[in-house]
């Protein structure tokens, strides 16, 4: 059986600079689906990826074939010139071609796949993520608190029946899309701290099982605010600084260099922070006294701001009360024993607990990690 391999037609611009396989090399491990076993074999060995992508003439990605697929289907008894067909798997993880690199390797490492195809809105492939030799993430001893129980009253009908950390950003809830980031960074051990409409929290992530990770609730009766769940850490998890984060961001950072330097600077706590920009609309002047001294027009001010992450020292989560305490008196506190209070930079970051935000994140185009179900 004699076959054409399908064209590959893609604009060098349509695909992003994490989509590791270029175009030329995709081209080699495309196969269609009338193809035979033996043919899949050899598209596999020719593309060196362990894979080989099913479409059709418009190039739609159809499925997946990869070298263990093979195995098994000789194994069952099926010949090498039978049709690989019935073992084109076809439910597997995609992106779309502007999902940045941290968040599709999340994804890859936390479903511990080599392969995530890139594919645009038509289903066609446009690109493939190699993992190589990071299948699994590097294994963290510290645990994550995410603080997802406030009511998200500024976000208006939007939280009447929904917690603010399960709002979808294009498909998939903030709160998922935490868990997964913690879980690609290596962190398995995550408690979510939960009050409003919980159930619905608890019900969607369950023991954490189905995300490769243990998930623990930290149940607040009544609202205890930034800081007060804290409290709430069994002794067990408080051997190594802990890592805490608002329930109601969409960012992407590096855990393990966060962590690193915590230790390295002997913190007592480590802030994310961003740098926050505004342009003031109008012309402004400097004065001494009633002398003008400059003119700036349209000046942008800049402030570091408190992004919301933390790396907290075990010490510390003693002094927390298991009352309504915000997380800044922790701070404080830290600040007047004269503890060394450092800082992490975090690049990509969006507070969608701010309606302006929220709008902000729903309008990036196809930055939901998408998945067939």
């Amino acid at each position: 059986m004699t076959y054409s391999q399908p064209k590959l037609k893609v604009r060098a611009s349509a695909m992003t600079e994490t989509s590791v396989l270029k175009h030329e090399k995709l081209a080699s491990i495309l196969l269609p689906e009338p193809a035979s076993i033996i043919e899949a074999m050899k598209v596999i060995d020719q593309g060196a990826a362990q894979i080989a992508m099913v479409v059709d003439e418009e190039r739609k990605l159809l499925g997946v074939v990869t070298d263990g697929d093979l195995r098994r289907a000789i194994l069952s008894g099926a010949s090498l010139d039978a049709p690989i067909a019935p073992f084109v798997v076809k439910t597997f993880h995609k992106v779309s071609g502007q999902v940045g690199r941290t968040e599709a390797l999340d994804l890859m490492k936390c479903h511990c796949i080599e392969q995530l195809p890139i594919v645009d809105d038509s289903g066609r492939l446009q690109g493939l993520h190699l993992l190589n030799e990071l299948i699994q993430p590097q294994s963290l001893p510290n645990a994550a608190i995410v603080l997802a129980g406030g009511k998200g009253t500024r976000l208006g009908s939007l939280t009447r029946s929904t917690p603010k950390p399960m709002i979808r950003i294009v498909g998939r809830p903030i709160l998922e899309r935490i868990v997964l980031h913690l879980i690609g960074n290596g962190i398995s051990e995550i408690y979510l701290s939960v009050n409003y409409l919980a159930e619905q929290i608890e019900e969607h992530f369950g023991d954490g099982s189905k995300f490769g990770c243990k998930i623990f609730y930290l149940r607040e009766t009544k609202p205890l605010g930034t800081g007060g769940p804290l409290a709430l850490i069994p002794d067990h998890s408080r051997k190594h600084p802990v890592l805490v984060m608002n329930g109601d961001l969409i960012t992407e950072f590096d855990i393990a260099q966060m962590l690193a330097r915590h230790d390295q600077q002997n913190n007592a706590i480590t802030m994310g922070v961003r740098t926050y920009s505004h342009s003031v609309p109008f012309g402004c002047v400097q004065t001494d006294g009633d002398r003008i001294t400059s003119l700036l027009e349209k000046p942008t001010l800049q402030e570091t701001i408190n992004a919301g992450i933390y790396v907290i020292s075990p010490e510390l989560l003693a002094d927390v009360p298991a009352s309504y305490y915000p997380i800044t008196k922790l701070l404080e506190l830290a600040l007047a024993r004269n503890q060394r209070l450092g800082i992490h930079p975090i690049d990509s970051w969006i507070d969608v607990g701010q309606p302006d935000q929220l709008d902000r994140a729903r309008g990036i185009e196809n930055q939901g990690l998408q998945r067939i179900p």
